[in-house]
């Protein structure tokens, strides 16, 4: 194919200002309709995707690059065509690396004086956009820096794992490339530069815009769930799973496989066996996988796998922990300390146990590398009997550390700033799941048994409890949905007895109220009122917790992706997010994107709570890094799936960055509380509570609670003495069974 250039002719004027007031007003609209709202707008959006589209853009990319048309037929100099939209303006941006002054998130902010810019001397280096669902791509302009690509290729992807190559150079010349009459589908677009035009180890690749033009796709029909997983194999640390296909109208682009809501593997459509590695010998875990389609649609789960780990071949304990004493006591705790334990393979933890009258048990445990922790939950005046012991990743424990280090409480006083945590009291047990929490005006709780679908009324005082009705409509997930959250009105419940609910039906994650009588002590179910619907449901990430705001007006929601993460960065979707409703579920007309949602890119949010000040602050969990609080701001961008706590995209501008974060192994938590703005969270793998100063916008002087004392913690809530409820979960929180748990209430009295 032979290419004529020729030298742009002069336009006219009056034809060109026309032309650009056109195209400008084109780029305007484009920008209004795919902007992330937490970004500001820019004036400069109009003359960068509008004016200089087209043969226009070719003129003056020529003017500054003369040899820059002599690229690949690809490079057109005629416009583009008119069904083109501009898809990219301020999506998610992911790179292989990134200069500190130079983020993933300029390549598409629409202004040219920003850029994004790689590690400098390496080859490859790649950055790719999330157009948030699927699009034909038609155009790509990539506007460099000086240093550019001689080599690179522009790719689509469905997962952005699997890519496809719709355009490729070994020609590259930098300044404006715009490569017309591209034809490929793609949720994702990538450049990937493999050669740099700046070879020297100084320089990387740099570009100030990477701009994609197309159409989204229409498909909104998921795949159906795929088929119950079958072992394939397993090891000690891995399993191999294997399930029957799919099916979807337009075609399943890839499968994503999880055990009990984390994420451990991803395969294309036409694979179907997968395996997740990095697992514990001898623990049971559940798989199940979830299909997705091209457009980005995630189907509901399959049935759930359960598999138990061979242990491993290791039989050698660790050694025992060496020259355990006690450093401090106080009428409630005793801190322990010791030498640490060696192990053949790697010391995994360790249990504090109390001897007495010829039984142990378990009252505490420390992580892998700790030497040392303070025992909870201590009776005053009482006389305890401490051994520690270690265990490796098999499940091989050493004998108790002798002799035991006996300690004596103090006597009981008043719970010191510097103790934090003191007095803790049973005040009742249950066999469900206890989730939503609250307490009614005459200091007795009402709680939500999230399996059986139950409200249940507890007197802390005497641990008598009844049900008081079951909550209509409500459908588990075999996981984690069912009935959630539980919350009443502080200002006017004494007055409107509303109690608010959220839980999983039949379709959906809801939110509803209905009226509790006191007199008869029980629940009006004839009176509910639906006020939210449409929060998408899965087995897990359903989120769940409800707040008021201190002054009544508006109901908070806590919500998760669904597992499917394109939900978090979508501000029309409701889920992955934290909403906020009036009381009678219309919506507040100051909502940031005037629907319910208050803040978004959220994974799976289970904790909210107020401050002295009224800030909402946020808890949610993450995938396999890290979990992380947040202070929760209107319209605000927490940047899950792009962002997890600090890890990945995180630095990128428009993401807000959690306040604390935490290792998963030390967290998983779900719900929060403030009492006299100390932040309180209940942990559920991390077996722990938190306790975290407010100070400013910062959280500080962070202690741990109960590391190990009570098993997995789920909800916390103020008691109205000035103490908290913790409730635990411990059996049975995965699988929607009910009655099949054992779990316990306590009062702690706090500092």
């Amino acid at each position: 194919m032979r290419i004529t250039r020729s030298r742009p002719r002069p336009i006219s004027g009056l034809i060109l200002v026309a032309c650009a007031a056109v195209l400008a007003v084109t780029g305007t609209v484009t920008a209004t309709v795919t902007a992330s709202a937490a970004a500001p707008s820019h004036p400069a959006v109009s003359a960068e995707y509008g004016a200089e589209s087209g043969a226009a853009a070719v003129a003056q990319a020529a003017a500054a690059h003369p040899a820059d048309q002599a690229d690949q037929p690809a490079r057109s100099a005629q416009a583009a065509p008119a069904a083109d939209t501009l898809l990219s303006l301020n999506k998610p941006a992911t790179a292989s690396s990134a200069g500190g002054c130079c983020s993933a998130a300029n390549v598409d902010d629409g202004v040219s004086t920003t850029r994004w810019a790689s590690a400098s001397g390496a080859d490859p280096q790649w950055i790719y956009l999330d157009l948030g669902a699927t699009a034909h791509v038609s155009r790509v302009r990539l506007q460099w820096d000086t240093s550019c690509a001689t080599a690179y290729e522009i790719d689509t992807s469905a997962d952005h794992s699997s890519w496809t190559k719709i355009y490729s150079t070994t020609a590259g010349k930098g300044g404006v490339e715009d490569l017309t009459a591209l034809d490929g589908n793609g949720r994702y677009v990538r450049m990937y530069g493999t050669k740099r035009c700046r070879g020297d180890a100084g320089h990387g690749y740099s570009l100030q815009e990477l701009a994609v033009y197309g159409t989204l796709g229409t498909d909104t029909t998921p795949p159906t769930p795929p088929g119950t997983p079958t072992l394939v194999s397993d090891t000690p640390n891995s399993v191999t799973i294997g399930w029957t296909a799919s099916t979807d109208d337009v075609g399943v682009a890839g499968y994503d496989i999880y055990h009990d809501g984390q994420l451990c593997a991803q395969v294309n459509g036409s694979t179907l066996t997968a395996t997740c590695a990095s697992l514990s010998p001898n623990v049971a875990y559940g798989f199940y996988v979830n299909a997705r389609d091209a457009a980005g649609n995630v189907s509901q789960p399959s049935g759930t796998l359960h598999v138990t780990t061979p242990p491993s071949g290791d039989t050698t304990p660790p050694t025992v922990p060496g020259a355990v004493h006690s450093t401090a006591m106080t009428s409630s705790s005793v801190t322990l300390a010791w030498t640490a334990s060696t192990d053949n393979v790697a010391v995994a933890g360790y249990r504090v146990y109390n001897v007495a009258d010829g039984a142990r048990t378990q009252v505490g445990t420390a992580d892998a590398n700790a030497t040392g922790t303070q025992v909870d939950g201590l009776t005053p005046s009482t006389a305890y009997h401490f051994q520690v012991t270690a265990y490796d990743g098999n499940g091989n424990e050493s004998a108790g550390s002798t002799p035991p280090v006996d300690v004596t409480t103090s006597a009981p006083s008043s719970c010191a700033p510097a103790q934090g945590v003191c007095t803790v009291t049973q005040v009742g047990t249950d066999d469900d799941v206890v989730w939503g929490l609250v307490t009614l005006p005459d200091g007795t709780i009402l709680f939500n048994e999230r399996d059986a679908h139950d409200i249940v009324h507890l007197n802390p005082k005497t641990g008598a409890k009844k049900s008081v009705g079951t909550v209509p409509n409500v459908q588990s997930t075999d996981g984690e949905g069912g009935l959630t959250g539980l919350e009443i009105n502080p200002v006017s419940f004494g007055s409107d007895h509303w109690l608010y609910i959220m839980h999983t039906s039949p379709t959906d994650n809801r939110i509803v109220r209905i009226k509790y009588d006191p007199a008869t002590d029980t629940l009006q179910t004839g009176t509910e009122q639906i006020l939210l619907t449409g929060i998408e449901r899965n087995k897990f990430h359903n989120g769940g917790r409800l707040r008021f705001s201190p002054d009544g007006k508006y109901l908070y929601a806590g919500t998760g992706d669904a597992q499917n993460g394109a939900n978090a960065q979508n501000t029309s979707s409701l889920n992955g997010k934290v909403l906020r409703i009036n009381p009678d579920g219309t919506i507040p007309p100051d909502n940031p994107f005037h629907n319910a949602v208050w803040s978004y890119g959220h994974r799976n949010v289970q904790g909210l709570a107020f401050d002295s000040e009224g800030r909402l602050w946020e808890q949610e969990f993450g995938n396999n890094i890290m979990d992380e609080t947040n202070l929760i701001v209107k319209g605000g961008n927490y940047g899950w799936p792009s962002c997890e706590g600090t890890s990945g995209t995180c630095g990128t501008a428009g993401f807000i960055a959690p306040k604390h974060t935490y290792p998963v192994a030390e967290g998983s938590c779900s719900g929060i509380t403030i009492v006299r703005d100390f932040l309180y969270v209940a942990c559920e793998r991390g077996t722990r509570l938190y306790r975290e100063q407010i100070s400013g916008s910062s959280l500080t002087n962070v202690q741990q609670f109960f590391v190990g004392t009570y098993g997995r913690l789920r909800t916390v809530e103020p008691a109205p003495d000035g103490g908290i409820w913790l409730a635990t979960t411990n059996g049975g929180d995965k699988d929607s069974t009910p009655h099949n748990s054992n779990n316990q209430i306590f009062h702690v009295t706090v500092a």
